[in-house]
């Protein structure tokens, strides 16, 4: 049995890997999705075509998705403790969640973006249709049902991102399993970790399948 101190902690350490992810896929999104639409629109044969644009930026991202999660967050202690004023807990936690996000982000947003019709596209520029325009009014309605499924991906990832932030006292459900199960040799609060991080990662996915239907316009 759980005494209530337990039940306590737990809540909070929920809240916290919440907060964490829900603040980093919000940023992961604002930052990535104009570089998903910049490697989209700059590809050959698309509707503003730079080889040498498109090759940088995406080597750019390729580097960016390349550095492992938990390298990433000890290289970059210095630069959240001066952004943040910490380096420690779980605002922190949020710069390091966050940088990793975005070219992930920005690959599937890619992804959904090439998706979508060509004739769609070019009935666009034939109209006159400016590049802001064919953006704003083409391929992200057409899209959208999919980069709802792109971001569901990537909230899904920051959960087991989160979880491995805990590591270095970024707070959230790792952070609970490490210091008072791992630590302690609590089998059944690692346990009950577990669970709540697999029904958390089930209400997202589900929640965002659910929405991409609603939306889809297939």
């Amino acid at each position: 049995m759980f005494n209530p101190m337990i039940w306590t902690m737990l809540k909070t350490a929920l809240l916290e890997t919440l907060y964490m992810v829900g603040v980093s896929t919000v940023f992961a999104v604002v930052l990535g999705l104009p570089l998903g639409i910049l490697l989209v629109i700059t590809s050959e044969g698309h509707i503003k075509p730079n080889k040498w644009f498109n090759t940088i930026l995406g080597w750019i991202v390729n580097v960016g998705r390349s550095v492992p999660f938990i390298i990433l967050m000890v290289a970059i202690i210095n630069f959240t403790r001066w952004l943040v004023g910490t380096s420690i807990g779980t605002t922190a936690a949020i710069v390091p969640l966050t940088i990793s996000a975005i070219p992930f982000f920005a690959r599937v947003t890619e992804q959904s973006l090439r998706e979508v019709d060509k004739g769609i596209i070019e009935a666009a520029q034939a109209m006159g249709a400016t590049t802001m325009q064919i953006i704003i009014k083409v391929l992200l309605p057409e899209a959208f049902s999919s980069l709802v499924l792109a971001m569901t991906i990537t909230a899904v990832n920051l959960i087991g991102y989160s979880a491995m932030a805990g590591a270095i006292g970024g707070g959230g459900l790792g952070d609970l399993a490490i210091r008072y199960g791992y630590q302690r040799f609590r089998g059944d609060i690692m346990l009950i970790t577990v669970i709540v991080l697999v029904i958390l990662v089930q209400g997202v996915q589900t929640i965002g399948n659910f929405i991409a239907r609603r939306l889809s316009h297939k």
